[in-house]
């Protein structure tokens, strides 16, 4: 599979002679947390800002500038802990951070991570298996993001998102019933972690 990304289309719409200007960094329409140009009463939402080109995203931003400017009640997205999912084969369902940009954010990380075969495939006979694994804040417990590789990922990614979205905690998962038998009871019965990091300059 290969992902060669996109970028938006704004050449030939004269941004430059209404005074909008382009975000150097991603080509997009440069556009502040509220979605204001640089241009006076000139917004951008959606995959033109190249934030981040999700439908539901784009959608939410279009709600908040509507709220902002015609609700008068001001809203500010927030880009963090969106829920996305690739549609493969097995699928890909992720939220949060990755083990990679959370151990660069924060000093302690705990890794909890599974791979196996959803008892609905042993009793098939199939050998399709599912990878789960959660990134926590060692130092507060805290679930930084959740990732699953399988059959549904992205239907419990969705459900997952709420979650970390609430800053729920390894322990809030711990606490929560097994829904037996079902691949996702995998995310509340991981006891033991598999990796814990911690910065030299955190241990010291």
């Amino acid at each position: 599979m290969f992902a060669i990304g996109r970028h938006p289309n704004v050449t030939g719409l004269g941004l430059e002679k209404a005074g909008v200007a382009l975000n150097p960094r991603n080509s997009g329409v440069a556009v502040d947390n509220f979605s204001r140009t640089s241009a006076p009463n000139i917004y951008a939402i959606g995959d033109v800002t190249h934030r981040i080109n999700l439908t539901p995203v784009a959608i939410r931003e279009g709600h908040a500038f509507a709220d902002t400017v015609f609700g008068k009640r001001t809203v500010e997205v927030d880009h963090t802990n969106i829920p996305t999912a690739v549609f493969s084969q097995p699928e890909v369902g992720t939220v949060g951070l990755t083990e990679e940009a959370a151990r660069a954010k924060y000093s302690h990380v705990d890794i909890y991570k599974t791979a196996f075969r959803p008892i609905k495939s042993t009793m098939s006979g199939r050998d399709t298996r599912v990878l789960m694994k959660l990134v926590v804040d060692g130092a507060t417990d805290r679930m930084l993001g959740c990732h699953v590789v399988g059959d549904s990922a992205a239907e419990i990614i969705q459900a997952v998102a709420i979650a970390v979205k609430m800053k729920a905690t390894k322990a809030d998962f711990d606490a929560t019933f097994a829904l037996h038998p079902t691949a996702a009871e995998e995310l509340v019965t991981m006891r033991t972690p598999t990796a814990r990091h911690v910065r030299e300059a955190a241990a010291e």
